[in-house]
């Protein structure tokens, strides 16, 4: 599943075992890459934070 923010794509969601592993497509979204989340709302949170440039 693509997790879009402000209707950019910044990442994927993979399903797993621990629950959704986040793939960055998106150099904002890089400080997030590899982390795994309990629910894709959590991932999409994470994103948001990710992309917003005091967070880099």
């Amino acid at each position: 599943m693509t997790i879009e923010v402000d209707g950019e794509p910044l990442g994927v969601v993979i399903p797993e075992p621990e629950g959704f592993r986040f793939l960055a497509v998106r150099f904002n979204a890089f400080g997030i890459d590899g982390r795994t989340f309990a629910t894709i709302e959590e991932a999409r949170a994470a994103a948001r934070v990710a992309q917003k440039p005091e967070a880099n």
